[in-house]
């Protein structure tokens, strides 16, 4: 099933030191020496790498097409410390289409998004054969001038009085802006490019005669009543291939089977309230009748399923009493009730298992930066060689504890310390409050379940008394 996964971020030195150069010979599963710090790279025994390629705009030197020198260029040209050097964009390629289709799509998407808009965008394509193929995009943060030499990335605006003078500050500079040069860093940017990536893909799966679809938006906001699945990962996607439960992969089929209750259930409201608001009976059978209808068994050719009815009449009583229903006008407003409980219920629910689901992803990466930390704290200790070969030993839990600790710096929303304890608190509430909100959707099941016994009932009188053309609108009058 393809599924939509696209992520943006800024590689910059200003981030535990990282560097362009660095960051494109491991994704490529190249050597290359970086010149402003003098440190060699070398990923060449990265597994995976099934395709690289550079991409060029029209302005750009054509040396630039050599990996090494486009991003050593990049690095010279950013003088500060906490410069940001490239753009990443890391997106899931669908595994429904071929690894040469999937280059292609990748193509298309980059040319027309970034490469036509002035930046060079340097490709690695990786698949591992686990289910989880997916290309990094490196980018540019600068545009280019007439001449092929680098552009600035923003210009000093002075700010003027009302006289049109600029205003001269106590230091004796003058009182300025920074206007960006380029709008790629502008907000609706992401949005524009996470769209544009949908669009792509859906296109070359319906040229593939595939009829999934993806869409850049949650279920929210595309106003689908489905509580979203989680990230499985490649490690639990393997596991479950070999017939192992895991932890993600029950979650997902508990959420799978409650989205589909849910739909279930909101497809027989539906049903019973067209029924009682499109066919309101004249001189249909009294509420008496169509209780000794279910109570006798009538149209039923066993007594097992006899003695079944008097179960379900016993709690069609109960529900008609408990709810004072004795005639069609009550019994609408109960579906009516139904209905709108069953709607704010499951929204509450779908909201709950969002925030769940997010809180998860909390614990994972606050797991993930404590277990790796030390690690982490060890390789940043160390230089030159012995940093590459410790990197290449224990990449993968850097590389874990990195994309950790940028999680948390994005969700702590300026704290200083990670709240844990907070998060925990939440999580146990949450469960809570979601274990009494599904109490209240299966009992919304059984109300929905007795309505259904009334219509049933009322419609097999009806057929065998031979009034079943006599329906009009009454609303008024008993069952």
């Amino acid at each position: 099933m393809a599924i939509y996964h696209l992520s943006i971020q800024i590689i910059s030195r200003g981030k535990d030191g990282k560097s362009a150069v660095g960051a494109a010979a491991y994704r490529a599963g190249e050597t290359i020496k970086n010149s402003y710090d003098g440190e060699t790279h070398d990923y060449t025994k990265k597994k995976g790498v099934v395709h690289t390629e550079i991409f060029l705009p029209e302005r750009a030197p054509p040396e630039y097409a050599d990996r090494a020198v486009l991003w050593n260029a990049v690095e010279q040209i950013e003088k500060a410390k906490n410069s940001q050097l490239a753009r990443e964009i890391e997106a899931a390629l669908p595994r429904e289409l071929s690894a040469e289709k999937n280059i292609t799509l990748v193509r298309e998407y980059v040319k027309r998004n970034f490469v036509a808009q002035g930046m060079c965008a340097d490709v690695a394509v990786h698949d591992k054969g686990d289910g989880n193929p997916h290309a990094h995009i490196m980018l540019t943060m600068r545009p280019f001038n007439e001449d092929g030499s680098w552009g600035v990335k923003s210009k000093k605006e002075y700010i003027l009085d009302e006289n049109g003078e600029r205003i001269k500050l106590k230091s004796g500079e003058y009182k300025s802006r920074k206007i960006s040069a380029i709008d790629w860093n502008e907000q609706t940017k992401a949005e524009e490019w996470r769209e544009a990536w949908a669009d792509c893909v859906n296109k070359y799966l319906s040229e593939q005669g595939v009829e999934e679809r993806i869409d850049h938006r949650s279920y929210e906001r595309q106003g689908v009543e489905q509580i979203p699945t989680i990230h499985m990962g490649a490690a639990s996607t393997q596991m479950e291939k070999r017939g192992i439960r895991t932890e993600r992969g029950d979650r997902n089929r508990e959420i799978n089977n409650l989205n589909k209750q849910i739909s279930q259930t909101r497809a027989r409201i539906r049903k019973v309230k067209n029924w009682l608001y499109s066919q309101p009976l004249v001189n249909a059978p009294t509420l008496m009748t169509i209780m000794h209808n279910i109570t006798v068994g009538k149209n039923l050719d066993n007594d097992w399923h006899r003695v079944r009815n008097l179960q379900a009449r016993a709690k069609v009583l109960i529900f008609l009493q408990q709810n004072n229903i004795s005639d069609v006008l009550q019994l609408s407003d109960k579906i009516e009730q139904i209905n709108n409980n069953f709607y704010e219920t499951s929204k509450k629910i779908k909201a709950a298992e969002r925030r769940l689901d997010t809180l998860n992803n909390h614990f994972m990466h606050y797991d993930n930066y404590k277990k790796h930390k030390s690690i982490h704290n060890d390789y940043k200790k160390l230089k030159g060689r012995k940093a590459e070969i410790f990197y290449d030993k224990h990449h993968e839990k850097i590389l874990s504890y990195e994309a950790a600790k940028n999680y948390l710096d994005g969700v702590m929303n300026g704290r200083s310390t990670i709240p844990i304890k907070s998060w925990q608190k939440e999580h146990e509430q949450l469960t809570a409050d979601k274990f009494a909100l599904c109490e209240d959707f299966y009992r919304l099941k059984d109300e929905t379940h007795y309505v259904e016994l009334l219509r049933r009932s009322t419609e097999n009188l009806m057929r065998d008394d031979g009034r079943g053309s006599q329906i009009t609108r009454a609303k008024d009058i008993e069952i």
